[in-house]
Order: C-alpha cells, then structure tokens, then sequence
C-alpha cells in the first residue's frame, strides 16, 4: 500500500501542474499579447518538462511494479488507477524529456504562425514550422509505438484515445463511408421537397449573443463558480481541474453558428465539471478519451440541441434576444436551419451528414503524413482533391482548405478521427439514455436538461477512467461501438424513415 500511496501523491502533483499548463494555454489562446509568445513557448515547455521528469523517474518502473504486487488489498477504483498510472507513464517513458521540451517549443512556434497564415490563407508562412512539428510528431509515434508494441500511428492514437486503433477506426469508417454519399444526396433531394427555409436577417450583436449563450449554458448545466466564456480564433474547452474554460467566435451576421459552438464545448464542460469528485487528482478520474469526450460535446450539440423539442424551447429565446418578427423566427424555421444539409468549407461549421466527410479527410491525410506517403508541403494539394471528391467543392484558398484547423501546427496528430467517432457514440448513448428515461424529450423541449444530465453524470462523467472505453459503452448502451445507431438517427432526422 505505501507504493501505491506514494505513486498517488506523486500523480497529485502531476496534476497541479498540468492544471497550470493548461490555464496557461488557454491564455495562449485567448488574452496573451503576442509579443509573449516566446516566454510563453518557454513556459509551457518547461511545465511539460518538469512533468515528464516526474513521470520517468528512475522509481517510477519499481514503484508501480510493487503496487502490482499488493494489488489484492486495493479496491476497484484504486485497481483502475493503477491500471491508469502505469498506461501513462509507459507513453511518458518512451519519449526522452528533450523531445518533449523541443516538441512543445515547436508546437508554440507553429500555432502562433498558424493565426497569421489561416489569416492570409498562406501555407507557405506555415510551412517550416508545419514541418518540424511533424518531425517530432513522427519521432514520438516512432519511439513510443517499439515502447508499445504499436505502429506509430496506433501509438499516437493511444495517446488521445486509449486501447484505440487504426484497424477500428477502418472498419467504423468504411461502414459510415460506404453509406454516406447517398445520405448527403438523398437529405439535399428531400430538402428540395420542403417549403423553402427562411433566414434570419441581422445582425446579430455579439454582446446579445454573449447573453443568450451563457443563459443556455445555465440551462444546460455549466456551474459559472467553477468556468467561464471567453472568444477565441478557434473554440475550444481548456482550463483546469475545477475551473473549465470555453471559448467561442463571433459573427454578427450569423448567431447560430457561435450558439451551437457554445453549446458543443459546454457539452464538454460539463463531462470534466462531473469527472469523479475523489478521483479528480488522478488518473482514474480523467475522461476516458477524446472519442467519449468529443461524444459529450456532440450529444449537447446535436443529439440534444438540435432536437425539435429543445428548438421549441429556443425560439422564442432567440426571438425575444434579437427582436425577430415573422416566420422565419418560427420553430419550425429554425429546426430546419439548424438541420440543413449543405456542404461547405468550414468543418466546424459543417452539418451532421457532411460533417463525417471532412474528417475521413483528415483522417486519410493524418495517417500519410505520419507514415511518411505524403510530404508535407503537398498537404494543401491533397486536402483539396478530398476535400472535392467526398464534398464536390473547389477550395479557393488555403484558408478554407487545410488551414482550417489548430490540430496538425498544435501536433495533435491522431485525435481527428476522434470527432466522428464521438458522434457515433453520441447517437448510441442518446438513444440508451432516452429509453431508459421518459422525461429526457420532453424536458428538452422545456429547457430542462436535468433528465439527460442526471444520466449522463452516472452513466459517463462519474464513471472517470474507471472501466475501458468498450466497457463503459456496453454498461451505458447495451452494446459495444457501432456505425449504425450513428447511420439510423441520419436517416430518421434527414430522411424521415
């Protein structure tokens, strides 16, 4: 038991300081001058590199191997931690502590060239800096994969989603890849049969859209004591143990867009507000991977928040915030908005049918840059050649085109195909959580998401890392992961059957 306390305390200090990187990061993102962006890179990299130290150290192997040992007086969730602990810091051991420290400094680098590129849709400015950070994203995947006993590519999947791997994904992916051409078709052709949408004319005040954002977030369940709203260039969800961050962009001409993102990252928000309470200083009580994290967001967003039910409760909201007359602010109007199928450039901005489409985008190109089959300065090139075959869009700049996205200069190779996975287990825990419980609809449709949260909290956010991602999945749903519930909500919300 003293081994296993002493690895206990060791992750509690871990964890403050990650806690601290990660508030440092957000105001990266969203407050930091740029004229400290070089102090701020040394920053982050010398957390980060104070953090591996503590992972690797020499006792660490020992320690973890005698807490093996006495396993048998450890309870469930103190077994899983162990579980946990040792996970990590075979992924930690396997990267020497100077790698870490060049990678965070080439990520700093890149992600502040990535706002002026994205800016001028110039690839070029991004180029060098694109291209070391990928060195070390293929050094990393390369020495933890011979640690693992994983390709590089698997190693870095395992990184953001344990126990997941490409030949999953490839088989998830051909199922809904197979299926989705003719869904997209088919939703345009039905689209065509309905009374033409309306829109809404603004603009749209950001400081309104502040309002009525945070107002939904209340509704939804953010706790404001314990995280708050800001903008950014790109939304996300940061912060630390206990005190969430979220960001979101405006535009006044268009609301919905910057409500829906508020409501995806508070989808988030509120998986880390209702991690396990004991266990939030370690391992076992993190979120179980990107895939479910990224489910929680999509569960808000789409499942829940695009629901006939809950856009009842949203229009006259939106009506009364932005002083809207006439049809158009109906919420019939509204849902169909909120549901058009329309490709586009934006993948954040993108529907739920043509959304998948855009990360089997990434997805392909995510796998040949790591594994060496595309150099990285034809990544422009072929993310627009996809990007016309699966969308039958021409990219007219960088800007809309690979330039889109923080992921590949932020070095986060590996996490993109965590998205549409986390819709199709977005579409397979609603489905469980409105079967078990009657009052979920209709509650939407009052603004109430007690119902829903009340069962996510015990079915998913309480659970932390205590059981793999499959087995978390079969206790809340019945079943391990599939592409068809995911395939079932498409045709039954766009296609009616």
């Amino acid at each position: 038991m003293q081994a296993y306390k002493t690895l206990e305390e060791r992750f509690a200090r871990i964890s403050s300081i990650e806690d601290a990187i990660g508030i440092l990061q957000w105001d990266s993102e969203t407050l930091m001058p740029e004229g400290a962006a070089d102090s701020r890179s040394d920053q982050l990299a010398t957390l980060k590199g104070i953090a591996h130290e503590l992972l690797t150290t020499p006792d660490m192997g020992d320690l973890l191997d005698q807490a093996d040992q006495g396993s048998d007086r450890l309870d469930n969730w103190q077994r899983a931690n162990l579980r946990e602990m040792r996970r990590i810091y075979l992924h930690a051991a396997a990267v020497p502590a100077d790698l870490v420290e060049a990678s965070s400094r080439a990520v700093s680098r890149a992600e502040l060239v990535w706002r002026e590129a994205r800016q001028n849709g110039d690839f070029a400015l991004l180029l060098p800096q694109l291209s070391q950070v990928l060195a070390f994203q293929r050094q990393i995947g390369q020495v933890k994969g011979e640690a693992l006993g994983l390709s590089p590519y698997d190693a870095l999947l395992d990184s953001y989603d344990p126990g997941l791997r490409q030949a999953t994904i490839d088989r998830l992916f051909a199922d809904l890849g197979a299926e989705l051409p003719a869904l997209i078709q088919e939703a345009q052709e039905r689209q065509k049969e309905l009374p033409a949408i309306q829109p809404l004319n603004g603009p749209f005040p950001a400081d309104d859209q502040r309002r009525i954002g945070e107002q939904l977030m209340k509704a939804v369940g953010f706790d404001f004591n314990r995280g708050r709203l800001d903008v950014s260039l790109h939304p996300f969800c940061g912060g630390s143990t206990g005190d969430v961050r979220i960001t979101t962009r405006y535009s006044e001409a268009n609301f919905m867009s910057a409500l829906m993102g508020v409501l995806h990252e508070t989808g988030h928000a509120l998986y880390e507000q209702g991690r396990p309470e004991l266990w939030r200083r370690q391992p076992v009580g993190l979120a179980r991977g990107m895939s479910l994290h990224e489910s929680q967001s999509l569960l808000i967003e789409m499942q829940a928040c695009r629901s006939r039910e809950f856009v009842t409760y949203l229009a006259p909201l939106v009506r009364e915030t932005f002083q809207g007359e006439g049809p158009a602010w109906s919420p019939d109007n509204l849902h169909r908005l909120l549901t058009k199928v329309e490709p586009g450039f934006i993948r954040v901005d993108a529907d739920e049918i043509t959304y998948p489409a855009h990360i089997l985008v990434r997805y392909k190109l995510d796998k040949a840059l790591i594994g060496g089959d595309l150099p990285v300065q034809d990544l422009p090139s072929a993310f627009n050649d996809d990007v016309k075959k699966l969308l039958g869009l021409t990219v007219p700049n960088d800007s809309l085109g690979c330039l889109q996205d923080i992921h590949w200069p932020g070095g986060a190779w590996g996490y993109f195909p965590t998205y549409t996975l986390g819709a199709m287990t977005a579409a397979q825990l609603f489905r469980a959580a409105c079967q078990v419980d009657a009052d979920i609809l209709p509650g939407l449709a009052k603004g109430d998401f007690a119902p829903l949260r009340t069962w996510l909290r015990a079915n998913v956010h309480a659970k932390g890392s205590l059981m793999t991602t499959d087995q978390l999945l079969v206790a809340a749903t019945g079943r391990p992961l599939t592409a068809e519930v995911f395939r079932a909500h498409l045709r039954e919300r766009y296609l009616g059957r």
